[in-house]
């Protein structure tokens, strides 16, 4: 049995694959390099995971919410030769929820395996945006074809009109699910913490509620700019029994609805 997943809002993560190249400022505090450069690994060389670690979903029976990959990502050219294996693995677990997140959804097309259709009932396909600059991701997920959609906004670095129309159409109407967290890190040293802001996450949650009702909204983090001024004990500002009592407004962890017996 693998261990419970630290991020609130899944249970499991299989890394098929891990490290990374950094793509946009999202990327610049990383926590996977943090993580692997903390361990003498190199976070910049892309390696596959054992069969171990590779297979690990195929054992598991009950349903779960399954992360991949989380020191990666799913779409990187440079896993091109194990991806099909990949896929294997999640066509053969249908009782799990696969969570697959990218940065890269101009690649997501050209690498979706070839009995995908309009997407996988146990796929939840997602996308990063860290502020209204690369909004347009959210624009790239709309036009694929996936069972259900997901942005992660994390970590929110500036403000976003979540509402926002590109080409004529709001990215938000395709979208099922939306995770919203502040940065983590240090105040010193290579991986720090950038400002986030409570009324940023208020914006989006009000306008979501407003214009979007149908979008499910889960609250990860406020991060650790906002845990040092709040004077919260986790310094991620994740723990939400600690918000403050004037924060309950967005003390809000929904999940996408899934079509998957067991997941809710």
């Amino acid at each position: 049995m693998a261990e419970k997943s630290t991020i609130q809002w899944t249970d499991n993560t299989v890394n098929f694959w891990r490290g990374c190249q950094k793509v946009s400022p999202g990327c610049k505090y990383c926590y996977m390099y943090r993580n692997q450069s903390y361990h003498g690994i190199d976070p910049k060389k892309i390696t596959r995971s054992s069969d171990t670690t590779f297979y690990q979903a195929l054992k598991w029976k009950e349903p779960k919410r399954v992360f991949t990959n989380s020191l990666s990502d799913f779409f990187l050219v440079e896993a091109d030769e194990w991806r099909n294996d990949a896929w294997k693995v999640i066509e053969s677990t249908p009782q799990h929820e696969w969570q697959i997140l990218t940065k890269r959804p101009e690649l997501v097309m050209d690498r979706l395996p070839k009995n995908w259709g309009e997407g996988w009932d146990q796929v939840i396909l997602g996308v990063s945006v860290e502020n209204q600059d690369y909004f347009y991701r959210a624009h790239e997920l709309s036009l694929i074809p996936a069972s259900r959609k997901f942005l992660s906004i994390e970590p929110l670095i500036g403000p976003i009109n979540i509402l926002t129309k590109i080409e004529g159409s709001r990215p938000i109407d395709a979208i099922d699910w939306v995770i919203i967290g502040g940065e983590s890190g240090n105040d010193f040293g290579d991986y720090r913490y950038r400002k986030c802001e409570i009324e940023w996450i208020e914006k989006i949650i009000e306008d979501l509620k407003a214009e979007a009702p149908h979008v499910k909204v889960f609250v990860k983090q406020l991060g650790t700019y906002q845990a040092k001024q709040l004077k919260l004990k986790d310094r991620h500002a994740g723990e939400i029994n600690e918000w403050p009592t004037k924060l309950g407004h967005i003390k809000i962890r929904e999940f996408a609805d899934s079509i998957l017996t067991g997941i809710s």
